[in-house]
């Protein structure tokens, strides 16, 4: 079993920058990929990042490409979410997600855990 809360959101203007949180519980997170996910008013929910359980194999959707850098840190079952030159069209609430594998995907359906989301707001 898997908790996670997401923290660090919050009203930014158009350039500039948050840091996202997910803090997580369990003994099983350093065994677990890590996603972020977020879902914009009146659309689905899409993929962000997502980052393998090492650390060392990262993905990122085109849109943020450049823009965000995911981490993670497993002494602290910590996952971090940087994001840059943030636009209005970043607005959503983000998500950050686990699932039971090495490897993060695309897909909301292959994760298994998910915290309660937290809000970012871009104005312009």
């Amino acid at each position: 079993q898997v908790q996670l809360v997401e923290s660090g959101g919050g009203l930014v203007q158009a350039g500039g920058s948050l840091r996202l949180s997910c803090a997580a519980s369990g003994r099983t997170f350093s065994s677990n990929a890590m996603g972020w996910f977020r879902q914009a008013p009146g659309k689905e929910r899409e993929f962000v990042a997502g980052i393998s359980r090492s650390g060392e194999w990262i993905d990122y959707a085109d849109s943020v490409k450049g823009r965000f850098t995911i981490s993670r840190d497993n002494a602290k079952n910590m996952v971090y979410l940087q994001m840059n030159s943030l636009k209005p069209e970043d607005t959503a609430v983000y998500y950050c997600a686990s699932r039971t594998n090495f490897y993060p995907t695309r897909s909301t359906n292959d994760y298994n855990y998910w915290g309660q989301g937290t809000t970012v707001t871009v104005s312009s």
